[in-house]
């Protein structure tokens, strides 16, 4: 009989030593009866970001008795909840939708303690960092551009660290870093006495630089930073053209960081550098953009890098934190890391080396027609594992749900331009970007059993759509804001592409102009928030946005061209193509235009690079009403995975439901229906000797679904 021995190591360095059978012919390490207490005191689980919890009290025989412990509601009608909480010392760490912090009674529910920076922000907020030698604690909580140090026991800044308890991470990014959004979406992670951090920028010009910075978690003071935008003398700066680390930006850590405590290195993945769909200012590979980043955690050295895309013109940042975990590869024991990516294929590297597990290969892709445009000969993309998501549309894999449907997507597709991946844009038509913008994998991460080296992706596999256009002119204050921060998203004419991106002229007729001023201050959802945008500049940019045309302000109005990014009162930078927008292929009816399975989850044995399973994941409830069930749908937020073999996972949009799997089979144990979509990753934890499992949910990414804001935690009666 094949047997395997899973060591599960817990919390504050319990050794599980009571040995528990598992079906299939193996057997695991579990946690002791007599561990009585088990925090989940880091973003990911653990500092390898594996997801992966060694309780074993609520398992496959008994989770279809999970119950409802106690339900926390935030008090927000309208917003989206991405937080995985932290639970240590009996104590709950939760955002609200406005990045307001509470502490709450693990057990019970009962508010401890509340944190109100001033400041308000309707942007993701992930999660905490928490550091502590023993007897020094300290909870970090971003907020916007703000990280600050609380007293966990207290909800109190700590007044030694930084500006009366706080750091501004629009600070230390150097005089020629231009000026934007800098927002703390994903926490930080920890290693020794320093606290790591990226943060969200633009994604189109201005955008600041994304360097990745180290603070001494005792007095905030800046230990080391890594310039992703490298500069003069700096390796990878051949690969932009001369001075633009002076005027471009992002190539930012936005997804989250994993830490290899025993080597000493930090994994961060970043993102695309701006503008995210035309670089003709930015000609050449642009390292260390869409590059998974190993540095050294004590100096923030360089020791090895991969580049996932090559001068993106697709939006396609890493999205995720890696995870590590040991593989057997051609013999040996492995200690490697895996990167899920948007474009549905996941990579494998030596943690230590950087070389790849399995082959990757650079092919050849068309090169770009639009004037001025640079694009790479080649990207790079692995053997092994097969992608879990479509690579291609083509019209024989259009939506058959009904006859109109389909007669309406063929027409619409036989107007697309459609090659695979990386195929570049062209001017005045739409391209297919399949998976989408938001695909395969998302801001969840993926959870890892690092005792067999399996990994579970949950994916999304719709098809979207862009393009590029050539500027409209922008004669004022108002339409220069507009097109330089607000058209890629809302387009040229303001019209949107509902429901993923609203109408601002419809907008403006059932907002004040002064809630449409909070929304761009604050942000919120998808839109970034601009802060900087004030006086007389907000008063031109709301006057465009609810009218169309440019005012008189600040000195500038109607026929005033915009003719330097430097002239005083200008926000953005305009290119002189411009994207046309996100646009997601929908049927008439909203449904995803191609067949399903339109999300997806995925076991992936990382020692083979084979699939164990993979099925459709999520549903629309009125098409299963009506039979059409296992559609899957899109879904975000991640799993974690437990020594009982539960994966476990919200998730799905519009079912709004909680799932525990058979991790071997995939089967389906249990589901219970949140009262709204569970679109953050869960955590699972343990007090006096009782598990429980708490996810935060809300309908963010559902306008049309009821609005609010909980976290719902359970146990077994």
């Amino acid at each position: 009989m094949n047997r395997k021995i899973r060591i599960a190591v817990l919390a504050g360095g319990v050794l599980g030593l009571l040995v528990a059978y598992r079906g299939g012919g193996s057997w695991a390490l579990a946690a002791p009866a007599t561990t009585q207490n088990v925090d989940f005191q880091v973003y990911g689980g653990q500092a390898a970001g594996d997801r992966y919890s060694a309780l074993t009290q609520i398992n496959r025989s008994n989770v279809q008795n999970l119950r409802v412990a106690w339900t926390y509601n935030t008090g927000d009608t309208a917003g989206g909840i991405q937080t995985q909480p932290l639970i240590v010392d009996r104590r709950m760490f939760v955002y609200s939708a406005t990045q307001k912090v509470a502490a709450l009674d693990a057990v019970t529910g009962k508010v401890l303690w509340n944190f109100d920076s001033g400041l308000q922000s309707g942007l993701p907020a992930r999660g905490f960092s928490y550091w502590t030698d023993g007897t020094q604690k300290v909870l970090f909580a971003g907020v916007l551009y703000n990280l600050w140090a609380l007293d966990p026991e207290t909800g109190k800044p700590i007044a030694t660290f930084g500006d009366g308890g706080k750091i501004d991470l629009r600070e230390d990014l150097g005089p020629e870093s231009p000026k934007g959004l800098v927002a703390i979406t994903t926490p930080g992670v920890i290693y020794k006495d320093m606290i790591i951090t990226g943060f969200r920028t633009g994604e189109s010009k201005p955008a600041v630089h994304g360097d990745i910075r180290a603070y001494d978690v005792h007095t905030g003071k800046l230990r080391w930073a890594f310039h992703t935008i490298p500069h003069p003398g700096e390796p990878g700066y051949e690969t932009w053209p001369k001075d633009a680390w002076k005027y471009t930006g992002a190539a930012n850590n936005w997804a989250g960081m994993v830490v290899d405590e025993k080597r000493g290195i930090v994994y961060a993945p970043t993102g695309s550098a701006v503008s995210d769909f035309y670089g003709a200012d930015r000609a050449g590979n642009d390292l260390y953009a869409n590059t998974l980043l190993a540095l050294d955690g004590n100096t923030g050295k360089l020791i090895w890098y991969f580049q996932g895309v090559h001068h993106d013109m697709w939006d396609r940042d890493f999205p995720s934190p890696p995870a590590l975990v040991t593989v057997k590869h051609d013999g040996k024991s492995v200690d490697a890391v895996a990167q899920p990516t948007k474009q549905g294929v996941v990579y494998l590297f030596d943690r230590v080396t950087g070389e790849p597990l399995y082959p990757i290969a650079e092919h050849p892709f068309p090169a770009s027609t639009v004037p001025g445009e640079w694009s790479s000969p080649t990207q790079p993309m692995p053997s092994v594992p097969e992608p879990y998501a479509r690579q291609r549309l083509t019209e024989d894999m259009l939506t058959t749900r009904t006859p109109e449907a389909h007669a309406w997507a063929v027409e619409q597709f036989r107007t697309f331009r459609s090659g695979g991946q990386f195929f570049p844009f062209a001017l005045d038509k739409q391209t297919v970007v399949f998976p989408g913008y938001d695909g395969g994998a998302e801001y969840g991460g993926s959870a890892v059993d690092p005792t067999i080296g399996v990994i579970y992706i949950n994916a999304n596999d719709v098809a979207w759509t862009g393009g590029l256009t050539e500027a409209k002119a922008a004669v004022g204050v108002g339409s220069t804001i507009y097109q330089g921060n607000c058209a890629e998203c809302h387009g040229q004419d303001r019209a949107g592409t509902p429901p993923t991106f609203p109408s601002l002229v419809e907008a403006s007729g059932r907002m004040t102009p002064e809630q449409m001023a909070a929304v761009i201050h604050n942000g919120r959802g998808r839109m970034p928030a601009f802060p900087d945008i004030t006086d007389t500049r907000l008063e031109a940019l709301l006057n465009y946005v609810r009218t169309g045309q440019d005012a008189a302000a600040g000195g500038a109005g109607a026929g005033a061209p915009h003719t330097d990014r430097q002239e005083p009162g200008m926000e953005g930078y305009l290119d002189k193509y411009r994207f046309t927008g996100y646009r997601k292929f929908l049927d008439p009816e909203g449904y995803p235009a191609i067949v399903p399975p339109w999300g997806t989850l995925n076991a992936i044995d990382l020692n083979t690079g084979k699939y164990l399973w993979k099925i459709p994941f999520g549903e629309y409830p009125e098409l299963a009403a009506k039979g059409m069930k296992n559609t899957g749908s899109e879904n975000y937020g991640g799993p974690i995975l437990t020594a009982s073999d539960l994966l476990i996972i919200g998730a799905t949009i519009y079912d709004h439901k909680m799932h525990a799997y058979d991790s071997r089979t995939g089967q389906l144990l249990w589901e219970h229906e949140l009262p709204y979509a569970g679109n953050a990753t869960p955590a699972t934890y343990m007090i006096d000797g009782k598990q429980y499992i708490v996810i935060g949910t809300s309908n963010g990414k559902n306008r049309t679904g009821p609005q609010g804001a909980a976290y719902v935690v359970f146990a077994l009666p």
